[in-house]
């Protein structure tokens, strides 16, 4: 108790830098953000207690959002927030402000993460380009919702604007509703814009097809020299996140914990995730010798 969780971030991120992550793709290093809830024991004084009309007892989460290094299965950074102030988007704000990216770094992400205000974010920051599943129905974003649905790799450029005179509206200006003052916890895109006021945004849009009929719609800032079938691979690759988060959870044990105070259980989400960046090197170390005459190739 006497232990604050920081100097469990301390020593992940101490231990990440002693470490040298080298695999990428055509240069670049891939990681991909996505959340995940860690269940906690009741406390309802904690402030990671949840309660609702379909949990009227109530029960304690507290919501995890990695950047995961795809290639060198790493963790990269986090952002833990109790489940009642979960805010995935702010999550990965606050991670790239607090990281300089010296080397290209590619950000993969799934639907939900769409936001002009992320989206300009990930402009901004230097060496890094984004890949963004986003929605493409009525509810996605205006120029986006316009597109044909078929096929396509286009470029499509907008401007934002917190104004809405007359002038903006002949522009055809996508207005976007910001508070004077920007609750750092809103979740919507309307809540939040730490720019200034008019921004041009532009976007690189692929749609393709799946094996079943259906259309992805995949928002990024690479250039042309990654084809269809790159952008393919690289959201595919997003996958390995989802996988991380089993191993996290059960083979180094994250479901069964030790304290009950959300400090505690912030220890140890720190614990789980050093231990996991460790292991995944000692992994990536061991030379396995396939056998000549066998069915199944060897891993660890």
């Amino acid at each position: 108790a006497q232990i604050a969780p920081e100097v469990f971030r301390k020593v992940f991120h101490s231990f990440n830098a002693a470490c040298a992550d080298t695999d990428t793709f055509r240069g670049y290093r891939i990681l991909a953000v996505d959340g995940t809830a860690v269940n906690m024991p009741r406390n309802p004084n904690a402030p990671s207690f949840v309660q609702n009309e379909s949990a009227p007892k109530g029960y304690n989460q507290l919501h995890v959002n990695p950047l995961y290094d795809v290639l060198n299965k790493t963790y990269f950074d986090v952002v833990i927030q109790p489940e009642p102030q979960k805010d995935e988007i702010g999550a990965l704000v606050e991670m790239l402000k607090q990281n300089d990216f010296n080397q290209k770094t590619l950000i993969v992400a799934d639907r939900g993460y769409e936001s002009y205000n992320l989206l300009a974010h990930l402009i901004e920051k230097p060496n890094t380009d984004f890949l963004i599943r986003v929605k493409q129905n009525h509810s996605a974003m205006r120029e986006i919702a316009r597109l044909p649905m078929f096929e396509l790799d286009c470029d499509i450029s907008f401007t934002i604007t917190t104004t809405q005179t007359n002038e903006d509206k002949q522009r055809r200006y996508i207005f976007l509703q910001v508070p004077k003052k920007s609750k750092p916890g809103s979740k919507t895109r309307r809540g939040r814009w730490d720019f200034q006021s008019p921004y041009t945004m532009k976007l690189r849009i692929v749609r393709f097809q799946l094996e079943t009929g259906e259309f992805e719609t995949i928002a990024t800032s690479l250039s042309r020299s990654f084809k269809l079938e790159d952008v393919k691979e690289l959201y595919h690759m997003r996958w390995g996140i989802e996988t991380s988060f089993r191993d996290l959870k059960y083979s180094l044990g994250l479901v069964n914990l030790h304290g009950k105070s959300d400090a505690f259980v912030e220890q140890e989400i720190y614990s789980a995730l050093t231990m996991f960046n460790f292991t995944s090197m000692i992994v990536r170390e061991v030379v396995i010798q396939q056998p000549k005459n066998g069915i199944y190739a060897y891993r660890v």
